[in-house]
């Protein structure tokens, strides 16, 4: 769910130093064994000026890649390199990562410009970039953009390409990036699917640190207020959608999906049953409501006999249970719990987690 708001944020300082005329290189994560920070297609933006916008570590490789980047600029070609933490490594070259896995990182001259790209990332459809791994070439920025109805680009020849395309179209199921064979030749088929939505009903004090938590970790982020006075962009920021509406008008001003969490906080009783009357309706798979378990159960109780729902969906209180207090650690708590909700985790400890057997290096 990072992936998309990187790539987005990857892309607009590529956008500004394109226009002012700043050549950049892209590190991309193309390939991970065992464990690791990030995933395939996590990036890096190196400009010459030596200034960079994301990752593909936790800190311990962005130097390293860094300075592979800038040769890259000063050579034009582009290059694949492979960092891991076994022991033989570290001791021969004390360069490794911190999880004790392997990745392999492909570093290119940025050429091409990519709207298209961009446009995409601010909709709502899934869509593959592909790009043929050849090392020491010149450029080696050709992309083969792909989507359920179009593609954009071109790595080969038009036959190469349509079999590109095929490929690519059958992993936008819901597989993850990765480099695949296609006729011969490797390709890495970077994935993108649309991140889940966090919508804040009410926007009192506390709303915004969730907001803010949230697009940190990559969700889309709406906020809902009946109260026009309480959306004011400077509270929340640019990249936060705020939406003016009562409970009544809730569904014709807001669209919530099965990839929506929604969070109620208007800190109203009556408010709390007047939204959650139709959300209770939607395909949201979390609502949270907030204030202690005895209230939810009230809510709840209110409302049984006219509405069937999942309870599983309801999480009141909200949040993981962290022992905080205030509007920022309450904050951190609900946007926990509603990542370990996404990602079928229980939001348990690390450490207490069963250990799985290790994976041998492929």
């Amino acid at each position: 769910m990072k992936h998309w708001r990187e790539a987005a944020l990857v892309l607009d300082r590529l956008a500004e130093l394109q226009a002012a005329g700043t050549r950049a290189a892209i590190a991309t994560l193309v390939r991970v064994h065992g464990s690791a920070y990030r995933r395939a297609g996590a990036k890096l933006l190196i400009a010459e000026d030596g200034s960079t916008v994301g990752n593909v570590s936790g800190g311990c490789l962005e130097q390293e890649v860094r300075g592979v980047g800038l040769r890259v600029l000063r050579t034009g070609r582009s290059e694949l390199h492979g960092y891991c933490s076994g022991p033989d490594e570290i001791g021969s070259w004390n360069l490794g990562l911190g999880c004790d896995g392997r990745i392999e990182v492909l570093v290119t001259p940025a050429v091409e410009t990519r709207s298209r790209q961009r446009e995409l990332l601010d909709g709502e459809e899934p869509f593959a970039v592909c790009r043929l791994v050849t090392l020491g070439t010149e450029g080696g920025d050709a992309q083969l953009l792909v989507s359920a109805d179009e593609s954009e680009g071109a790595l080969d020849t038009p036959v190469f390409d349509a079999a590109v395309v095929r490929h690519a179209r059958e992993l936008l199921g819901g597989t993850a990036s990765a480099i695949h064979q296609i006729a011969g030749r490797d390709v890495f088929v970077e994935l993108f699917f649309p991140p889940p939505e966090l919508v804040v009903i009410g926007a009192a004090d506390d709303a915004p640190p969730i907001a803010r938590y949230a697009l940190e970790a990559g969700f889309r982020v709406v906020v809902v207020d009946w109260r026009p006075g309480m959306l004011e962009p400077g509270r929340f920021g640019a990249d936060v959608r705020l939406v003016e509406s009562d409970a009544p008008r809730l569904a014709e001003r807001l669209t919530l999906r099965s990839r929506s969490h929604v969070v109620l906080a208007t800190h109203n009783y009556a408010v709390d049953e007047w939204y959650l009357r139709p959300l209770l309706q939607s395909p949201a798979p979390y609502i949270g409501i907030l204030g202690p378990r005895a209230r939810t159960e009230r809510l709840l109780g209110s409302l049984g006999e006219e509405h069937t729902f999942d309870e599983s969906r309801i999480h009141g209180p909200v949040g993981l249970d962290l022992g905080g207090e205030g509007a920022e650690q309450v904050a951190l708590a609900i946007v926990a719990e509603i990542l370990a909700v996404h990602a079928g985790r229980r939001g348990m400890s690390l450490r207490d987690r069963v250990r799985q057997p290790s994976l041998a290096f492929e």
